[in-house]
């Protein structure tokens, strides 16, 4: 079985505490795409990980981790996340945490150009975590990045950096900063990659033969749907694709291999950076917005930036489903908004005066619709921890049927707090099912 867990909105959705309750009955965990901007946190007996590079499941000591083709890479960030997990109890060796040599190398000079991009843009710059990402995946894109396993050849590494370094100081000059030197970038880079040597592997090699000997496979992607680089907010967007069809090219696995798509969502929406966002609370909401701030801790894991918040939006999160096909959804932090007394939900767009029921693909149109919101009532209840459907309030019930009404998605997983066992898994549902089938090919196997 393998399994592919989206975020089907502008992220920080709770990805990682979903993956963390499902790796309990998977083998492998598989990253996919992105950098060290996810900022995943897990929370666990009372712990709180946050992870950045790394899949949710190596908080599980029995689980193998795998960074995939598609992901890129700061080995810097690789071994100081690795350092804090090991301070925090959780033990990682090359046995069980296993590195694309496919996967691509953010460099310094990255770093370098993403702040200079930034300043480039002024006004309309992306709002990106300036680590990096985006440059290395431009690298990635014009053939001239840095693959782990090129860098793997200290001589091959040390003449790619020259190369490279020489046209990035260009534009690092241009814009008033110090250029860098390619002897002092390799003298740091290449003691880390001998350190990482012992993790990589020809990761879509090893997935196959998993497959092959029944281990179970759960994908997981950093950021999220809206944010893809082909059918998200473009040009507010991450430089991969988080999506579906990214699962596969990211991890080297066939399509045909996937056995099921979830879906995170939460029960409203927040969006990092810039970028439209029609449902966005301002103005005259602006302290529901700051309400749902505090109670949802609604600050980047990373950055620690405050995220934006708005209203949940029906027409994007369809949009979302239908892209990737979600098979069910999680949806996450219904707790959060016990306090209110009306919540809305957005499930059409007005634009020029006229109806419209599809997630537009210009950002100038997206920054011109009209959300049009149906109010529900709140249930003015705590929620926090309930573990069955029935227990929920009646109105926490009719709001989470209305989502999935809405959508034209099953919900399978309702989270009620941050903790792993502060979940619902709704009875007759898909993930019940996988679940029930897991349980079975695991007494099957032992």
């Amino acid at each position: 079985m393998i399994v592919v867990v989206i975020g089907a909105q502008w992220g920080d959705e709770g990805k990682g505490k979903v993956v963390d309750l499902l790796s309990d009955r998977f083998d492998i965990v598989v990253r996919y795409q992105g950098g060290h901007n996810a900022g995943h946190s897990v929370h666990v007996g009372g712990k709180s990980f946050v992870l950045r590079l790394l899949p949710s499941g190596i908080i599980h000591e029995d689980k193998i981790c795998v960074l995939g083709n598609g992901m890129v890479i700061d080995p810097k960030a690789f071994f100081e996340e690795i350092e804090q997990l090991e301070q925090q109890g959780i033990s990682i060796t090359s046995e069980r945490l296993k590195v694309s040599s496919r996967a691509h190398l953010i460099m310094p000079y990255h770093r370098a150009l993403d702040h200079t991009s930034e300043e480039r843009l002024g006004n309309e710059k992306i709002g990106t975590t300036l680590r990096g990402i985006g440059p290395a995946y431009e690298d990635k894109a014009g053939r001239r990045g840095i693959r782990v396993a090129d860098a793997l050849w200290p001589e091959v590494l040390r003449r790619k950096i020259e190369r490279n370094l020489e046209e990035a100081n260009r534009i690092i000059v241009l814009f008033g900063r110090e250029p860098l030197r390619s002897n002092e970038i390799f003298d740091e880079v290449s003691p880390l990659i001998e350190r990482m040597r012992p993790f990589v592997c020809e990761t879509a090699d090893f997935l196959a033969k998993a497959k092959k000997e029944g281990k179970r496979i759960l994908l997981e992607g950093a950021q999220a749907t809206l944010l893809d680089v082909d059918h998200g907010t473009y040009p507010y967007v991450t430089s991969s694709n988080p999506t579906a069809g990214g699962a596969c090219v990211g991890a080297g696995i066939p399509p045909h291999y996937i056995t099921g798509v979830l879906g995170i969502v939460r029960t409203y929406a927040t969006r990092v950076g810039e970028g439209p966002f029609p449902t966005e609370m301002l103005g005259e909401e602006e302290h529901i917005a700051h309400l749902i701030r505090q109670r949802g801790n609604e600050y980047g894991s990373v950055t620690r930036r405050p995220r934006r918040c708005g209203w949940f939006d029906a027409v994007a999160t369809r949009y979302a489903a239908n892209l990737n096909g979600f098979d069910s959804i999680a949806l996450t932090k219904l707790d959060v908004l016990d306090e209110l007394d009306e919540i809305k939900v957005c499930v059409g767009y007005e634009l020029n005066g006229k109806r419209i029921d599809h997630f537009p693909a210009s950002v100038h149109e997206l920054r011109s619709v009209k959300p049009i919101y149906e109010s529900l009532r709140g249930w003015r209840t705590s929620t926090l921890g309930i573990k069955r459907f029935e227990d929920l309030p009646k109105e926490a019930r009719d709001y989470i049927e209305f989502i999935s009404t809405s959508i034209g998605v099953n919900v399978g997983v309702i989270s009620t707090g941050p903790e792993r066992e502060q979940t619902i898994i709704v009875k007759d549902s898909v993930v019940e099912e996988w679940l029930n089938h897991l349980k079975t090919l695991e007494t099957a196997f032992l």
